[in-house]
């Protein structure tokens, strides 16, 4: 019954393309102490969150592969227009970047959920006869029914050298676009930071000038929110020891408790 409430609300606020399924990767029950048992529950027995809204954005869709004529087609992305979507990037073994932010962006649902928050999910699937939703719907997830705070979670694919750990990309300040939610997503941006290494991730020593904050004008994803967002690069899945990271159970869970922190921490 849950689950299908929760569907509905999904759909009515236009987050989701298709009809919701069921999929092959949604997070297991064995894991359900990853993410029920969170040490935030630990302190009395208020719910901190309670009242607040979270939109969560799994970068990608696992079958955009599939649909080229579809990804392809131009949107718009905050006063210039970029394909729809992109397939993203997958480990040297094939695991998907779609898949894995899928993974996160659920045990991380779960977390919030416990701690008294509503979360909303911009897709519900990850599956291989779906592509969307676009980046300019990403991007608007949020507003016409306004949350408190935006994450999209991403996976880096870069082929440099010993290039591992996360960086965190907020919007710069630009006008008329990002004006309105520049310093507020910097805050985001600096907490989201600060609890990714409290929790123990290493942060990018490739990009972003090596302390792991970057601001960028041309994502669809920010340039299109009216309310606080970042996007987050939780690794290199080029990279050996990023992948096997990400590749766990463990490691995921280890990047949900970090966003987690992070929500609460700039919730107050």
């Amino acid at each position: 019954m849950r689950a299908r409430g929760r569907a509905a609300r999904y759909a009515a606020a236009g987050l989701v393309a298709g009809v919701a399924a069921t999929v092959s990767t949604a997070v297991p029950a064995s894991a359900a102490h990853d993410y029920l048992a969170s040490p935030e529950q630990a302190v009395g027995t208020s719910l901190p969150l309670q009242g607040r809204t979270v939109v969560l954005d799994p970068g990608h869709q696992l079958g955009a592969h599939n649909f080229p004529a579809e990804i392809n087609r131009l949107v718009p992305a905050g006063g210039f227009e970029k394909a729809c979507q992109t397939t993203g990037t997958a480990t040297d073994a094939g695991y998907p970047e779609a898949t894995f932010t899928w993974q996160v962006a659920r045990l991380l649902e779960h977390r919030l959920e416990a701690l008294g928050a509503e979360v909303r999910l911009t897709r519900q699937a990850n599956r291989e006869d779906r592509w969307g939703p676009c980046v300019d719907r990403r991007g608007r997830a949020g507003n016409a029914r306004p949350a408190d705070l935006k994450i999209s979670i991403h996976g880096d694919g870069s082929y440099v050298a010993g290039a591992h750990g996360f960086h965190v990309i907020a919007p710069t300040d630009r006008k008329p676009w990002t004006s309105d939610i520049y310093r507020s997503s910097r805050r985001l941006a600096l907490d989201t930071r600060s609890a990714l290494q409290a929790s123990g991730l290493p942060v990018a020593n490739y990009l972003a000038g090596g302390d792991g904050l970057d601001f960028r004008s041309d994502l669809a994803t920010l340039n299109l929110s009216d309310i606080p967002t970042v996007m987050v690069e939780l690794g290199n899945m080029r990279n050996p020891g990023d992948a096997t990271r990400m590749t766990s159970r463990v490691g995921r869970a280890s990047y949900a408790r970090g966003l987690a922190k992070a929500v609460r921490a700039f919730l107050g």
